[in-house]
């Protein structure tokens, strides 16, 4: 069995003997009940509505368990019957092939729950819960730490799995443990320095575990005043430099230093640079959005025109941070 992990971003892992389908939505679609839940599968489930980007094609199998039980069943199914899995969050740093995705895609959204220990200053999170409202949430209770996060569009799981950031801050920064659920239903708990974190990645990229929850460590007993305000500066500040009026992934490359990714593209000419319904926004050009009847191939296209154009004129060949799941075909 493969797994891939998407839950706002996504990774490939090796060894698999499962070929990438071409998912047909007009396939008639069937529901398997997994036994002892009360969780379905669903087979031809478009994909498209559950990405930010809104392309996609479907998924061969979709599941989305509401509990750690139900995601043990779902990984159990996916081993009987020699299942590629790729787990999905709010599909945020993520761009799904228009042809879909073979195996089963494991959606953790709706695994949601948290708890707040006031004493230890200590919040446990379920792996589903989105960023931006637990960062509005922590700080209503006065705790510093989490206001950098506030503008990332993705779920805790997936915010773990890429060590996500901003603002001079990262998950790795404020991450006590995290407990991860393997294929055979192994539960572990890990520490950040088994986390492996670097920039924008961690060692759970190209591993076959799943993000079930995670803790972090905050300061408590300031002026939720004060901290809900803060919070607020860092979301218009995302507002007011980041494209949000049409669906994007957030930011398309990492930032290859010193330089930034949006500053080499923009320099490149490529503000405004268009395929299909995709293009480069011209707030952010670290940004490609998708103007309306996108498909993915467009945005995979328009990625790879990025990249040759930055790596002719710099000799730099930016990144992605969105990831990319299915098959592609370069124009």
């Amino acid at each position: 069995m493969k797994i891939s992990q998407a839950v706002g971003n996504a990774c490939t892992v090796p060894a698999s003997n499962v070929e990438t389908q071409n998912n047909n939505p007009s396939r008639e679609s069937k529901i398997i009940y997994l036994p002892g839940t009360n969780c379905e599968i669903k087979s031809q489930a478009l994909l498209s509505a559950f990405t930010s980007y809104r392309v996609g094609g479907a998924a061969e199998l979709y599941v989305a368990p509401r509990n750690i039980e139900a995601l043990q069943a779902s990984l159990k199914y996916a081993q009987e019957h020699n299942l590629r899995v790729t787990t999905l969050g709010a599909g945020s740093n993520l761009l799904v092939s228009d042809r879909g995705i073979s195996g089963l895609v494991i959606a953790t959204r709706h695994l949601r729950y948290n708890h707040f220990d006031h004493q230890t200053g200590q919040v446990t999170v379920a792996a589903g819960e989105s960023i931006p409202s637990l960062a509005w949430e922590i700080a209503k209770l006065g705790w510093q730490g989490f206001e950098w996060a506030v503008g990332i569009p993705g779920t805790v799981g997936g915010a773990v799995v890429m060590n996500a950031g901003a603002h001079n801050s990262c998950i790795a920064d404020i991450l006590v443990s995290a407990q991860v659920l393997s294929p055979d239903g192994t539960i572990e708990t890990l520490t950040p320095e088994e986390l492996g974190y670097a920039y924008r990645t961690s060692l759970l990229q190209g591993s076959n575990r799943v993000v079930t929850q995670a803790t972090f460590q905050l300061q408590p007993g300031f002026d939720p005043a004060y901290v809900t305000a803060t919070t607020r500066q860092h979301k218009q500040m995302r507002l007011t430099t980041q494209p949000y009026n049409f669906p994007s992934c957030g930011s398309v490359f990492r930032n290859p230093k010193p330089y930034s990714a949006g500053w080499l593209i923009e320099q490149s000419g490529l503000k405004g640079y268009q395929i299909g319904g995709a293009q480069v926004a011209h707030l952010h050009a670290n940004f490609i959005v998708n103007r309306g009847g996108a498909k993915a191939n467009d945005i995979f296209c328009l990625i790879r025109h990025i990249q040759q154009e930055v790596q002719e004129r710099w000799s730099i060949l930016l990144e992605p941070e969105v990831k990319m799941l299915g098959e592609f075909q370069a124009a």
